[in-house]
């Protein structure tokens, strides 16, 4: 399968110019794009095994985006920047980063550096499979849902109510089907329970400061709305 490289750059140049670069190489990339924090993360849906990373973005620092991205995922990221310090090395590499390309830079050492980062990486370990809500991330890997790359801490059964409603965005499911769906046909108890999850999970949103994407259906009962 075509690895897929997210490059994350405000500048259409660049942009441009790592197209033009990856077309010649006769489409052995895929490559994603976004020009902003908000937009990277948005990508990470589509599970890239490579990032390439400017430090300097209109809405976020290149190394508070890492912070975000290392919440959901481990895939290689590549620095691009201008900043050549040591000091901003090591804050780049703390933060998670894996290593740098200077701008300006030759498309053959960028390349370079792709490919030996590609074949370190174990992409069925490295990828996780994740889902972008804007600051809402659900790393259906690692059972774990963060927002702003801060965990929440959800039990077990209301992680696993969070990730069947997010994988069904938009359908309803009433109290009965979503309690078969997770506690089994022979489960012994009472679906009012799936009520008093959500309302904890509803409650573990708001102290985060986050908007829970679980809505009630009068009459009905619940979905997730995108």
């Amino acid at each position: 399968m075509q690895p897929k490289v997210l490059l994350v750059d405000d500048d259409p140049g660049i942009i441009q110019l790592v197209q033009r670069y990856f077309d010649l190489m006769l489409a052995t990339y895929g490559l994603l794009t976004a020009d902003s924090g908000g937009a990277a993360i948005a990508q990470l849906q589509n599970d890239p095994d490579l990032v390439l990373l400017d430090v300097n973005l209109p809405d976020t620092d290149g190394f508070a985006l890492t912070s975000r991205i290392r919440a959901v995922t481990s895939v290689p990221i590549i620095f691009l920047t201008a900043r050549v310090t040591d000091a901003d090395k090591v804050r780049g590499l703390g933060a998670g980063g894996d290593d740098y390309v200077t701008k300006p830079f030759s498309l053959a050492e960028l390349g370079a550096r792709i490919q030996a980062h590609l074949r370190r990486a174990s992409a069925p370990e490295k990828r996780a499979q994740i889902a972008a809500f804007g600051d809402l991330i659900i790393n259906y890997s690692a059972q774990q849902v963060t927002v702003a790359a801060q965990p929440l801490a959800l039990e077990k059964k209301q992680y696993d109510l969070v990730a069947f409603l997010s994988l069904n965005p938009g359908q309803v499911f009433s109290r009965e089907q979503l309690y078969e769906k997770l506690w089994g046909f022979d489960a012994v108890g009472d679906d009012r329970v799936i009520t008093e999850h959500i309302r904890r999970i509803r409650q573990t949103f708001a102290q985060a400061g986050a908007q829970c994407p679980i809505d009630t259906v009068w009459g009905v009962g619940y979905r997730w709305q995108n």
